[in-house]
């Protein structure tokens, strides 16, 4: 049994302790919901109780002295995961990281050296690259019915350019980390890694980070993808893969629910897949990581490490575009 620990116990931290209780209710025994830690007492021993972890911690350097705890999830602001990480892996512990894993690619090569060197599990929580929906797209361009993917376009857009994490520089805000990551895994998942150029326009706010972009990826072999994220307003949050014979668009490149594929000549023949009920979506990287610990592999197939180094590469040089560097860097 693997004994799941949360650093942090913010919103994300709440999601994800849902989503392990949701894996224990279904029956799930190769998970423990073992604690928590928080920098304040009494908000870790609050989400202790009411999620039902076994012990809560006021500091996060006590949780990761504890001997008991094998799996970290890291569910804390961009600009404190670098640090976090290299204390996770420095106390022997396996780690499962929100995105953006590290604010650049420096930092995530460092930390996945570090996890190799030492035999440990390490990988990224973007949970779009674990879901179901993953795979259902991948056997809907394999059979054909779409022809070849030559654009992709994808937007993601909240409404959140108020909250603190967003807008101030020091916690590593803007949109890009936040919810362009998403729509870049979103396009790289279809079209893959032979990119040949990257070139975004960007609008900053009064504090210096993005608040809205628009970024066109070209590949070597004549492929598209535009994408953008922002937030400054709310978007529809769809992706739409166009192929030489027919469309696929999906509801939510976040958390698809439906896949609609539209047959070039013979439109009538549209049909609409239903993506499979979830817990909250999240149980699919933890199964993954637990799956990937029990067999004593370093990451998973589903986001290896060299991807995750990938994506910071292309939003490392998005920033340089833009000239948005942040302070933790």
């Amino acid at each position: 049994m693997i004994n799941i620990a949360i650093l942090g116990a913010g919103y994300i931290a709440g999601i994800m302790a849902r989503t392990l209780a949701g894996m224990i209710a279904r029956g799930d025994q190769s998970i423990c919901m073992h604690s928590v830690a928080a920098r304040d007492e009494n908000r870790a021993q609050r989400f202790a109780q009411e999620h039902g972890f076994q012990k809560a911690y006021g500091s996060y350097e006590e949780m990761l002295r504890d001997p008991d705890v094998h799996l970290v999830y890291i569910a804390t602001p961009h600009s404190f995961h670098y640090e976090q990480l290299l204390r996770c892996l420095a106390h022997g512990k396996h780690v499962l990281c929100e995105k953006a894993f590290t604010v650049n690619a420096r930092q995530a090569e460092k930390v996945t050296a570090v996890a190799r060197e030492k035999g440990l599990f390490m990988a990224e929580a973007i949970w779009t690259r674990y879901q179901p929906a993953r795979t259902m797209i991948d056997e809907i361009i394999s059979s054909g019915v779409i022809g070849k993917p030559q654009i992709v376009t994808a937007n993601l857009a909240y409404l959140i350019a108020q909250k603190p994490r967003i807008r101030q520089p020091e916690l590593a805000g803007g949109a890009l980390l936040d919810l362009g990551v998403y729509a870049l895994n979103f396009a790289s998942m279809v079209l893959g890694d032979n990119v040949a150029s990257v070139n975004s326009i960007a609008q900053m706010m009064d504090t210096g980070v993005d608040m809205q972009e628009s970024v066109t990826i070209t590949y070597e072999t004549g492929e598209m993808a535009i994408l953008c994220a922002a937030v400054t307003c709310a978007g529809d949050r769809r992706g739409v893969i166009y192929g030489t014979a027919g469309t696929l668009e999906t509801d939510n490149i976040n958390n698809p629910g439906t896949i609609t594929v539209i047959p070039y000549k013979k439109p009538e023949e549209a049909r609409i897949y239903t993506v499979p009920s979830q817990i909250t979506g999240y149980e699919y990287e933890v199964t993954c990581a637990v799956d990937a610990i029990q067999r004593g592999l370093v990451e998973c197939e589903a986001m290896p490490h060299s991807e995750t180094i990938r994506i910071l590469r292309m939003m490392d040089e998005l920033r340089a575009q833009w000239g948005l560097v942040y302070p933790c860097e």
